[in-house]
């Protein structure tokens, strides 16, 4: 199994950790070329608008969008959830528009009102994932065939997931927790099947 995580910007190198900790071949993915042979791909949290340029200037968008759309698992976690939704009033940053949801970016205020909460998340089992939320946005609007992950207890949605795309308003790697990666994982396992 073959893991890309693009590294344009943001917390790529913690992601790949996570997922060679698992036993996965995890590479970097900053050109389009890197993206052949991939059997997913992460996109990490960072900052959106930066992360959507170089996606544009590298031709990555478009590659991308196609792989998704034909079927490749993509896990968005903070500005990787962002870009994989639909954008607000067409707002920057440019995103992918591949899952059926509008985002607000920086929804819970600036990096002082960063937090870390216990997220009961049913699809990972029982325990509560520890949720790392840095300056994370929330999802807004849901439209079509969207499977609502997990919601702060006041109802606030922070992870769902639409076929093969996952996306996260929190940053699974930055904790110790490997089930967030796992599931995507399984998620991956099941594609490769086809």
């Amino acid at each position: 199994m073959k893991i890309g995580v693009l590294a344009s910007q943001g917390a790529f190198a913690e992601h790949i950790a996570k997922l060679q900790q698992l036993g996965v071949e995890a590479v970097p993915v900053r050109l389009p070329g890197e993206l052949a042979g991939l059997d997913g791909l992460v996109i990490p949290g960072g900052e959106s608008t930066s992360i959507s340029k170089l996606m544009r200037h590298y031709h990555l968008t478009g590659e991308i969008k196609d792989l998704a759309k034909n079927g490749l698992p993509v896990l968005g976690t903070c500005a990787g959830m962002i870009l994989l939704g639909r954008r607000e009033n067409g707002a920057d940053p440019e995103t992918l528009e591949l899952m059926d949801f509008t985002v607000r970016r920086n929804a819970f205020g600036r990096q002082t009102d960063s937090f870390e909460t216990e997220l009961a998340v049913p699809a990972l089992g029982e325990k509560p994932f520890p949720a790392v939320f840095i300056r994370a946005p929330l999802i807004e609007e849901v439209n079509g065939g969207l499977e609502i992950l997990a919601r702060l207890a006041d109802g606030t949605i922070v992870a769902a997931r639409q076929g093969n795309l996952v996306a996260l308003a929190f940053h699974p790697e930055l904790t110790d927790d490997l089930r967030c990666h796992r599931y995507f994982l399984d998620i991956v396992a099941e594609y490769r099947k086809k």
